[in-house]
Protein backbone atom coordinates (compact mmCIF):
# COMPACT_ATOMS: atom_id res chain seq x y z
CA UNK A 1 0.00 0.00 0.00
CA UNK A 2 1.16 3.47 -0.96
CA UNK A 3 0.81 6.45 1.17
CA UNK A 4 0.97 10.05 0.06
CA UNK A 5 1.18 13.20 2.61
CA UNK A 6 -0.28 16.02 2.06
CA UNK A 7 1.47 17.87 -0.53
CA UNK A 8 1.62 14.63 -2.36
CA UNK A 9 -1.99 13.98 -2.66
CA UNK A 10 -2.55 17.88 -3.47
CA UNK A 11 -0.25 17.19 -6.52
CA UNK A 12 -2.22 14.33 -7.66
CA UNK A 13 -5.30 15.78 -7.04
CA UNK A 14 -4.38 19.24 -9.42
CA UNK A 15 -3.03 16.35 -11.80
CA UNK A 16 -6.46 15.44 -11.95
CA UNK A 17 -7.85 18.73 -11.91
CA UNK A 18 -5.90 19.62 -15.19
CA UNK A 19 -7.01 16.48 -16.81
CA UNK A 20 -10.69 16.35 -16.19
CA UNK A 21 -10.25 20.44 -17.34
CA UNK A 22 -8.48 19.35 -20.32
CA UNK A 23 -11.59 17.18 -21.02
CA UNK A 24 -13.84 19.28 -20.82
CA UNK A 25 -12.38 22.07 -23.11
CA UNK A 26 -12.04 19.92 -25.89
CA UNK A 27 -15.80 18.93 -25.02
CA UNK A 28 -16.60 22.47 -25.60
CA UNK A 29 -14.14 22.61 -29.23
CA UNK A 30 -15.58 19.36 -30.65
CA UNK A 31 -18.80 20.78 -30.04
CA UNK A 32 -17.93 24.24 -31.24
CA UNK A 33 -16.65 22.98 -34.39
CA UNK A 34 -19.94 20.36 -34.68
CA UNK A 35 -22.19 23.58 -33.87
CA UNK A 36 -20.17 25.78 -37.27
CA UNK A 37 -20.01 22.31 -39.29
CA UNK A 38 -23.90 22.50 -39.13
CA UNK A 39 -24.24 25.89 -39.83
CA UNK A 40 -22.55 25.26 -42.71
CA UNK A 41 -24.23 22.72 -43.97
CA UNK A 42 -27.59 24.19 -43.40
CA UNK A 43 -26.23 27.35 -45.43
CA UNK A 44 -26.12 29.65 -42.17
CA UNK A 45 -23.72 32.63 -41.69
CA UNK A 46 -22.66 34.85 -39.61
CA UNK A 47 -23.19 38.58 -40.46
CA UNK A 48 -22.22 41.96 -38.55
CA UNK A 49 -23.89 44.85 -39.61
CA UNK A 50 -21.83 48.75 -38.83
CA UNK A 51 -24.43 51.04 -39.11
CA UNK A 52 -24.19 54.71 -37.75
CA UNK A 53 -22.05 53.41 -34.61
CA UNK A 54 -24.09 50.76 -33.94
CA UNK A 55 -23.12 47.02 -33.91
CA UNK A 56 -25.40 44.25 -34.92
CA UNK A 57 -24.31 40.28 -35.09
CA UNK A 58 -26.85 37.72 -36.49
CA UNK A 59 -26.57 34.26 -38.22
CA UNK A 60 -28.67 34.42 -41.45
CA UNK A 61 -29.52 31.83 -44.25
CA UNK A 62 -30.10 34.95 -46.78
CA UNK A 63 -28.42 34.19 -50.28
CA UNK A 64 -27.23 38.61 -50.76
CA UNK A 65 -26.68 41.42 -48.22
CA UNK A 66 -29.81 43.10 -49.23
CA UNK A 67 -31.94 39.92 -48.06
CA UNK A 68 -30.21 40.01 -44.66
CA UNK A 69 -30.57 43.10 -44.10
CA UNK A 70 -34.06 43.15 -44.92
CA UNK A 71 -34.76 40.26 -42.66
CA UNK A 72 -33.33 42.22 -39.65
CA UNK A 73 -35.48 45.90 -40.51
CA UNK A 74 -32.79 47.68 -41.96
CA UNK A 75 -34.30 50.30 -43.97
CA UNK A 76 -32.52 52.00 -46.63
CA UNK A 77 -32.42 55.04 -48.89
CA UNK A 78 -31.33 54.95 -52.16
CA UNK A 79 -28.40 56.77 -51.53
CA UNK A 80 -26.89 55.02 -49.06
CA UNK A 81 -24.38 53.19 -49.56
CA UNK A 82 -23.64 49.17 -47.98
CA UNK A 83 -20.39 47.14 -48.90
CA UNK A 84 -20.25 44.94 -49.72
CA UNK A 85 -22.84 46.14 -52.24
CA UNK A 86 -26.61 44.92 -51.63
CA UNK A 87 -26.66 42.51 -54.41
CA UNK A 88 -23.52 40.61 -53.78
CA UNK A 89 -24.09 36.93 -52.92
CA UNK A 90 -23.61 35.57 -49.41
CA UNK A 91 -21.20 32.37 -50.27
CA UNK A 92 -18.56 32.69 -47.07
CA UNK A 93 -19.35 31.41 -43.66
CA UNK A 94 -19.14 35.20 -42.27
CA UNK A 95 -19.14 39.21 -43.43
CA UNK A 96 -18.90 42.28 -42.31
CA UNK A 97 -21.14 44.88 -43.87
CA UNK A 98 -20.47 48.44 -43.26
CA UNK A 99 -23.88 50.77 -43.97
CA UNK A 100 -22.71 54.80 -44.87
CA UNK A 101 -25.83 56.78 -44.59
CA UNK A 102 -26.17 59.55 -46.91
CA UNK A 103 -26.18 62.64 -45.22
CA UNK A 104 -26.09 66.77 -46.22
CA UNK A 105 -23.25 67.82 -48.01
CA UNK A 106 -22.64 71.33 -49.08
CA UNK A 107 -20.03 71.56 -51.97
CA UNK A 108 -18.30 74.98 -52.47
CA UNK A 109 -16.78 75.86 -56.00
CA UNK A 110 -15.86 79.40 -55.35
CA UNK A 111 -18.93 81.51 -55.08
CA UNK A 112 -21.09 78.14 -56.39
CA UNK A 113 -22.54 76.55 -53.52
CA UNK A 114 -24.72 73.08 -54.36
CA UNK A 115 -26.46 71.43 -51.44
CA UNK A 116 -26.80 67.40 -51.89
CA UNK A 117 -27.14 64.44 -50.02
CA UNK A 118 -23.93 61.68 -50.22
CA UNK A 119 -23.01 58.78 -48.28
CA UNK A 120 -19.23 58.70 -49.75
CA UNK A 121 -16.13 59.53 -46.70
CA UNK A 122 -13.64 61.05 -48.80
CA UNK A 123 -13.79 64.39 -50.60
CA UNK A 124 -12.78 62.98 -53.80
CA UNK A 125 -15.81 61.06 -53.79
CA UNK A 126 -18.58 63.15 -52.85
CA UNK A 127 -17.73 65.87 -55.27
CA UNK A 128 -17.59 63.01 -57.94
CA UNK A 129 -21.11 62.00 -56.30
CA UNK A 130 -22.16 65.71 -56.32
CA UNK A 131 -21.92 65.73 -60.23
CA UNK A 132 -18.27 67.92 -60.23
CA UNK A 133 -15.07 66.56 -62.70
CA UNK A 134 -12.36 66.38 -60.12
CA UNK A 135 -9.04 67.18 -62.28
CA UNK A 136 -5.71 65.45 -60.82
CA UNK A 137 -3.97 68.51 -59.79
CA UNK A 138 -7.29 70.05 -58.13
CA UNK A 139 -8.04 69.47 -54.53
CA UNK A 140 -10.89 68.99 -52.44
CA UNK A 141 -11.21 69.50 -48.63
CA UNK A 142 -14.07 68.61 -45.94
CA UNK A 143 -14.88 69.50 -42.91
CA UNK A 144 -18.09 69.85 -40.45
CA UNK A 145 -20.18 72.51 -40.95
CA UNK A 146 -20.40 75.39 -39.14
CA UNK A 147 -23.21 77.05 -40.56
CA UNK A 148 -26.48 74.60 -39.22
CA UNK A 149 -28.86 77.18 -40.19
CA UNK A 150 -28.12 77.82 -43.75
CA UNK A 151 -26.11 74.51 -44.12
CA UNK A 152 -28.25 72.15 -41.90
CA UNK A 153 -26.08 69.27 -39.96
CA UNK A 154 -23.55 67.89 -42.58
CA UNK A 155 -20.44 68.29 -44.49
CA UNK A 156 -18.79 71.37 -46.23
CA UNK A 157 -16.35 70.52 -49.45
CA UNK A 158 -13.83 72.66 -50.88
CA UNK A 159 -12.60 72.39 -54.29
CA UNK A 160 -9.89 74.44 -55.20
CA UNK A 161 -9.26 74.22 -58.72
CA UNK A 162 -5.90 74.40 -60.93
CA UNK A 163 -5.12 77.07 -63.11
CA UNK A 164 -6.23 75.76 -66.50
CA UNK A 165 -3.22 77.17 -69.47
CA UNK A 166 -2.07 76.06 -72.80
CA UNK A 167 1.26 75.19 -73.14
CA UNK A 168 3.34 74.84 -76.34
CA UNK A 169 6.34 72.72 -75.35
CA UNK A 170 8.89 72.27 -78.30
CA UNK A 171 6.20 72.03 -80.82
CA UNK A 172 3.56 70.57 -79.02
CA UNK A 173 0.10 72.42 -77.65
CA UNK A 174 -1.75 71.14 -74.49
CA UNK A 175 -4.17 71.69 -72.63
CA UNK A 176 -2.59 71.53 -69.26
CA UNK A 177 -3.87 72.24 -65.12
CA UNK A 178 -1.55 73.37 -62.47
CA UNK A 179 -1.12 74.49 -59.03
CA UNK A 180 2.01 76.83 -59.77
CA UNK A 181 2.14 80.31 -58.66
CA UNK A 182 4.40 81.36 -61.79
CA UNK A 183 5.89 80.30 -65.15
CA UNK A 184 8.87 78.94 -63.13
CA UNK A 185 6.72 77.10 -60.62
CA UNK A 186 4.62 75.65 -63.47
CA UNK A 187 7.65 73.87 -65.24
CA UNK A 188 9.12 72.21 -62.46
CA UNK A 189 5.54 70.72 -61.72
CA UNK A 190 5.49 69.60 -65.18
CA UNK A 191 9.33 68.14 -64.58
CA UNK A 192 10.01 70.46 -67.51
CA UNK A 193 14.10 71.12 -67.09
CA UNK A 194 15.28 74.23 -69.34
CA UNK A 195 18.37 74.63 -70.67
CA UNK A 196 20.40 77.73 -71.88
CA UNK A 197 19.59 77.01 -75.35
CA UNK A 198 15.45 77.07 -74.67
CA UNK A 199 13.91 80.40 -74.43
CA UNK A 200 10.09 81.09 -73.48
CA UNK A 201 7.67 83.24 -74.83
CA UNK A 202 7.09 84.91 -70.92
CA UNK A 203 9.14 85.40 -68.25
CA UNK A 204 9.61 82.75 -65.77
CA UNK A 205 8.54 85.20 -63.38
CA UNK A 206 5.21 85.55 -64.60
CA UNK A 207 2.25 85.00 -62.59
CA UNK A 208 0.03 81.93 -64.29
CA UNK A 209 -3.73 83.52 -64.90
CA UNK A 210 -6.55 81.42 -66.29
CA UNK A 211 -6.17 80.60 -69.65
CA UNK A 212 -2.58 81.84 -70.11
CA UNK A 213 -0.35 80.77 -73.09
CA UNK A 214 3.21 79.61 -72.51
CA UNK A 215 5.74 78.75 -75.45
CA UNK A 216 8.84 76.66 -74.57
CA UNK A 217 11.26 76.13 -77.63
CA UNK A 218 14.71 75.25 -78.34
CA UNK A 219 17.13 77.56 -80.26
CA UNK A 220 19.68 76.15 -83.00
CA UNK A 221 17.73 72.25 -82.48
CA UNK A 222 14.88 70.43 -83.74
CA UNK A 223 12.29 69.05 -81.33
CA UNK A 224 9.73 66.64 -81.85
CA UNK A 225 6.81 65.59 -79.70
CA UNK A 226 4.82 62.08 -79.58
CA UNK A 227 1.83 60.63 -77.58
CA UNK A 228 3.01 57.76 -75.69
CA UNK A 229 -0.02 55.62 -73.85
CA UNK A 230 0.55 54.97 -70.27
CA UNK A 231 -0.88 51.18 -69.49
CA UNK A 232 -2.85 50.73 -66.09
CA UNK A 233 -1.43 48.77 -63.76
CA UNK A 234 -3.50 45.23 -62.49
CA UNK A 235 -4.53 44.42 -59.11
CA UNK A 236 -5.71 40.74 -58.56
CA UNK A 237 -7.52 39.77 -55.70
CA UNK A 238 -7.88 36.25 -55.08
CA UNK A 239 -11.18 35.05 -53.03
CA UNK A 240 -11.08 31.67 -50.86
CA UNK A 241 -14.81 32.07 -50.48
CA UNK A 242 -15.57 32.06 -54.12
CA UNK A 243 -15.44 28.79 -56.63
CA UNK A 244 -12.41 27.96 -58.92
CA UNK A 245 -13.28 29.52 -62.43
CA UNK A 246 -15.35 32.73 -60.56
CA UNK A 247 -13.73 36.00 -62.32
CA UNK A 248 -14.86 39.53 -62.31
CA UNK A 249 -13.64 42.88 -63.00
CA UNK A 250 -14.73 44.80 -59.68
CA UNK A 251 -13.00 47.71 -61.47
CA UNK A 252 -12.10 48.72 -64.89
CA UNK A 253 -8.65 49.72 -66.41
CA UNK A 254 -8.21 53.14 -67.86
CA UNK A 255 -5.03 53.57 -69.88
CA UNK A 256 -3.06 57.06 -69.29
CA UNK A 257 -1.19 59.69 -71.83
CA UNK A 258 1.61 61.19 -71.53
CA UNK A 259 3.54 63.50 -73.88
CA UNK A 260 7.55 62.82 -74.64
CA UNK A 261 9.52 65.55 -76.10
CA UNK A 262 13.00 64.78 -78.01
CA UNK A 263 15.85 67.44 -79.00
CA UNK A 264 16.85 65.89 -82.41
CA UNK A 265 20.04 66.81 -84.06
CA UNK A 266 20.35 66.22 -87.66
CA UNK A 267 23.47 66.43 -89.84
CA UNK A 268 23.71 66.23 -93.46
CA UNK A 269 19.85 64.90 -93.76
CA UNK A 270 20.84 62.02 -91.12
CA UNK A 271 19.80 62.00 -87.70
CA UNK A 272 22.91 61.95 -85.79
CA UNK A 273 21.31 62.07 -81.78
CA UNK A 274 17.90 61.96 -80.38
CA UNK A 275 17.64 63.12 -76.48
CA UNK A 276 14.67 62.91 -74.37
CA UNK A 277 14.21 66.71 -72.84
CA UNK A 278 10.58 66.64 -71.28
CA UNK A 279 8.20 63.89 -70.49
CA UNK A 280 4.23 65.21 -69.43
CA UNK A 281 1.40 62.42 -68.45
CA UNK A 282 -1.60 64.51 -69.41
CA UNK A 283 -3.81 62.11 -68.20
CA UNK A 284 -3.33 59.67 -65.14
CA UNK A 285 -3.83 55.32 -65.68
CA UNK A 286 -6.86 54.05 -63.89
CA UNK A 287 -5.98 50.60 -61.66
CA UNK A 288 -7.94 47.67 -62.77
CA UNK A 289 -9.03 45.24 -59.93
CA UNK A 290 -10.16 41.84 -60.35
CA UNK A 291 -11.20 39.18 -58.10
CA UNK A 292 -10.43 35.22 -58.42
CA UNK A 293 -12.08 32.73 -57.12
CA UNK A 294 -9.58 29.74 -55.67
CA UNK A 295 -12.87 27.75 -53.25
CA UNK A 296 -11.56 24.36 -54.39
CA UNK A 297 -14.78 22.13 -53.55
CA UNK A 298 -12.93 18.81 -53.93
CA UNK A 299 -12.95 18.81 -57.76
CA UNK A 300 -9.98 20.44 -58.45
CA UNK A 301 -6.59 18.80 -58.58
CA UNK A 302 -4.71 18.90 -54.79
CA UNK A 303 -1.21 17.51 -53.77
CA UNK A 304 -2.28 14.67 -51.73
CA UNK A 305 -4.55 13.26 -55.43
CA UNK A 306 -1.60 13.88 -57.08
CA UNK A 307 -3.34 13.21 -60.95
CA UNK A 308 -6.79 13.22 -62.08
CA UNK A 309 -8.52 13.60 -64.93
CA UNK A 310 -10.55 17.05 -65.63
CA UNK A 311 -12.58 17.71 -68.32
CA UNK A 312 -13.29 21.30 -69.89
CA UNK A 313 -16.28 22.69 -70.97
CA UNK A 314 -15.71 21.46 -74.78
CA UNK A 315 -15.92 17.84 -73.61
CA UNK A 316 -11.99 17.28 -73.55
CA UNK A 317 -10.68 15.36 -70.76
CA UNK A 318 -7.33 16.26 -69.46
CA UNK A 319 -5.21 14.26 -67.34
CA UNK A 320 -3.71 16.89 -64.54
CA UNK A 321 -0.19 16.81 -62.80
CA UNK A 322 1.77 19.25 -60.64
CA UNK A 323 5.54 19.80 -60.91
CA UNK A 324 7.40 22.24 -58.17
CA UNK A 325 10.01 23.93 -60.01
CA UNK A 326 11.50 27.35 -60.58
CA UNK A 327 10.07 28.83 -63.99
CA UNK A 328 11.73 31.91 -64.12
CA UNK A 329 13.16 31.09 -67.51
CA UNK A 330 10.65 29.59 -69.48
CA UNK A 331 8.29 32.79 -68.00
CA UNK A 332 10.85 34.81 -70.13
CA UNK A 333 7.75 34.42 -72.98
CA UNK A 334 4.05 35.78 -73.40
CA UNK A 335 5.84 39.09 -71.95
CA UNK A 336 6.11 38.10 -68.55
CA UNK A 337 9.93 38.82 -68.57
CA UNK A 338 10.35 36.45 -66.01
CA UNK A 339 8.09 37.44 -63.35
CA UNK A 340 5.38 35.34 -61.64
CA UNK A 341 4.22 34.58 -58.24
CA UNK A 342 2.37 32.00 -56.04
CA UNK A 343 -1.24 32.50 -54.95
CA UNK A 344 -2.61 31.70 -51.73
CA UNK A 345 -3.50 27.90 -52.63
CA UNK A 346 0.14 27.38 -54.17
CA UNK A 347 -0.59 27.47 -57.88
CA UNK A 348 1.75 29.55 -59.66
CA UNK A 349 0.38 32.05 -61.65
CA UNK A 350 1.54 34.78 -64.26
CA UNK A 351 1.06 38.77 -63.76
CA UNK A 352 -2.60 38.51 -65.12
CA UNK A 353 -3.62 35.63 -62.94
CA UNK A 354 -3.19 32.86 -65.11
CA UNK A 355 -2.08 29.43 -64.02
CA UNK A 356 1.41 28.77 -65.31
CA UNK A 357 0.66 25.39 -67.43
CA UNK A 358 2.79 22.60 -69.48
CA UNK A 359 1.31 21.01 -72.21
CA UNK A 360 1.70 19.90 -75.74
CA UNK A 361 2.81 22.52 -78.11
CA UNK A 362 1.23 20.61 -81.23
CA UNK A 363 -2.03 20.79 -79.19
CA UNK A 364 -1.73 24.16 -77.09
CA UNK A 365 0.96 26.86 -78.47
CA UNK A 366 2.77 28.21 -76.12
CA UNK A 367 0.59 31.55 -74.54
CA UNK A 368 -2.96 30.26 -75.01
CA UNK A 369 -5.35 30.07 -72.64
CA UNK A 370 -7.19 26.96 -71.33
CA UNK A 371 -9.48 25.60 -68.60
CA UNK A 372 -7.97 23.62 -65.91
CA UNK A 373 -9.38 21.93 -62.73
CA UNK A 374 -7.73 25.21 -60.42
CA UNK A 375 -9.04 27.94 -63.40
CA UNK A 376 -7.94 29.91 -66.60
CA UNK A 377 -4.36 28.72 -66.96
CA UNK A 378 -1.85 29.90 -69.91
CA UNK A 379 0.79 27.56 -71.75
CA UNK A 380 4.87 27.96 -70.98
CA UNK A 381 6.04 24.91 -71.12
CA UNK A 382 5.97 21.39 -71.90
CA UNK A 383 7.60 17.95 -71.04
CA UNK A 384 8.07 14.45 -72.03
CA UNK A 385 4.51 13.60 -70.07
CA UNK A 386 2.93 15.31 -73.89
CA UNK A 387 3.96 12.08 -75.79
CA UNK A 388 1.33 9.60 -73.75
CA UNK A 389 -1.20 12.21 -73.00
CA UNK A 390 -1.16 14.87 -75.74
CA UNK A 391 -4.16 16.74 -73.53
CA UNK A 392 -2.76 16.41 -70.51
CA UNK A 393 -1.79 19.27 -68.48
CA UNK A 394 0.97 19.56 -65.49
CA UNK A 395 0.11 22.66 -63.68
CA UNK A 396 2.75 24.43 -61.30
CA UNK A 397 2.21 24.72 -58.37
CA UNK A 398 4.54 25.49 -54.73
CA UNK A 399 3.07 21.95 -53.38
CA UNK A 400 6.42 20.10 -52.89
CA UNK A 401 9.18 22.85 -51.74
CA UNK A 402 7.13 25.51 -50.80
CA UNK A 403 9.50 27.95 -50.86
CA UNK A 404 7.50 30.89 -52.44
CA UNK A 405 9.42 30.13 -55.74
Amino acid sequence: MISLSAGGRNKVEKKWWRIAFGVFVLSLIAFGIGQISSAEYTGQRLVTVYDRGQTLSFVTEAKTVQEALSEQGFELDNRDTVEPSRDEELVASDYQINIYRARPVVVTEGSIRTKTVSPYQTPEGIVRDAGFTLYAEDRATVSQSTDLLYDGAGLHVVIERAVSMRLDLFGRTMDIRTRGKTVADMLKEKNVVLTAQDRTSLDVATPITPGLYVRVWREGKQTISVDQEIPFASEIVYDADRPIGYRATKSKGQAGLRTITYEVEIKEGVQISKVEIANIATLEPKKQVEVIGIYNNGSGLTKSRGAQYFTDSKGISHRETYYDLNMSVVMKSCGQGGRYSVRPDGAKVDAQGYIIIAANYTRYPKCSVVETSLGLGKVYDTGGFAAKHPDGFDLATDWSRQDGI
